[in-house]
């Protein structure tokens, strides 16, 4: 068997991008200044971000490989199944990096705790070293305690798939409508324009949908490891020829939400991250259901 690899992804801190777009940093300095903003603050948050990082490379096993990515190039770097994974940052970061992964652990590490929420990133750079260095070399999976989170799945009918472990939006690419017929798992169907949909996790629950429930009066959302999902649809109008009657339920195993789009083309993507994406055409078939491979987060 292979050994283990630990791939620590990060994003790029706030400095790093002055840096690159104002080239030095007394003219980061300066378009920092006219904004009401110091140096100093940037360098902090940077400087906590490089010293968590800095802790979990020094604590990855001799026998274990490691390597570096970070977001922007997620869509580009080759996971493998002996892969334990580090995310060194927010909790969306955890979100970004489980679409795509299959079964492998993710230890979830918050740089600056008490300024991050903490619900996907729970260790302390300190107690992740400590993890990483119990794993057995050769089976950490068997060693790393670890937490199934339920993913959702848009599928295309020619074959193409994206998934997410908040959630999945399928809309317009820009502010236009969305036209699609939508059919849900007891068979009523429904011709819409509207903003969008979104199909979310229990993960997700907490976010993005959490704001659609509220302004709908509150609704019975799932938990984060329930295998159910909660969708809605975002500002259907109703017109002679659409309706806004079929707006928001829930997915049980086994069920899908299936959408045949009526526009020139439709956006599928997951999490935020908008430009890795689905496209489907007109008359497309796009079915959304509980994913299959669950978010392993370790505990």
């Amino acid at each position: 068997m292979a050994n283990s690899r630990l791939v620590i992804v990060h994003r790029r801190t706030e400095l790093q991008e002055l840096l690159d777009r104002h080239a030095t940093r007394g003219q980061a300095e300066f378009f920092l200044r006219t904004r009401g903003r110091t140096i100093q603050e940037v360098q902090y948050h940077h400087d906590r971000l490089t010293t968590a990082l800095t802790t979990i490379h020094a604590a990855v096993p001799a026998e274990w490989r490691h390597a570096d990515v970070e977001r922007a190039d997620l869509n580009r770097f080759l996971f493998t199944p002996e892969d334990v994974i580090a995310v060194v940052g927010q909790d969306g970061l955890v979100a970004n990096t489980a679409k795509y992964l299959t079964s492998q652990p993710v230890l979830g590490i918050n740089p600056e705790p008490g300024v991050n929420p903490g619900v996907l990133v729970r260790h302390s750079p300190d107690t992740a070293a400590k993890l990483l260095q119990a794993a057995a070399p050769d089976r950490p999976a068997e060693r790393l305690s670890c937490q199934e989170l339920s993913t959702v799945t848009a599928r295309l009918d020619d074959g193409q798939e994206l998934s997410g472990l908040n959630e999945v939006f399928i809309g317009h690419s820009s502010h236009q409508s969305a036209r699609y017929r939508l059919t849900t798992p007891d068979g009523q169907t429904e011709r819409q324009s509207s903003s969008g949909l979104i199909v979310s996790t229990g993960t997700g629950a907490t976010g993005w949908c959490a704001s659609i429930a509220l302004e709908r009066g509150g609704r019975n959302l799932p938990t984060p490891a329930d295998p159910r999902l909660a969708w809605f649809v975002r500002e259907a109008w109703p017109s002679p020829t659409t309706g806004a009657t079929l707006t928001e339920g829930t997915l049980d195993p086994g069920e899908q939400l299936g959408i045949t789009v009526t526009s020139d083309q439709l956006v599928v993507f997951g999490d935020g991250m908008e430009e890795d994406h689905l496209t489907a055409s007109w008359g497309q078939e796009i079915t959304v259901h509980l994913g299959e491979r669950p978010l392993k987060l370790v505990t």
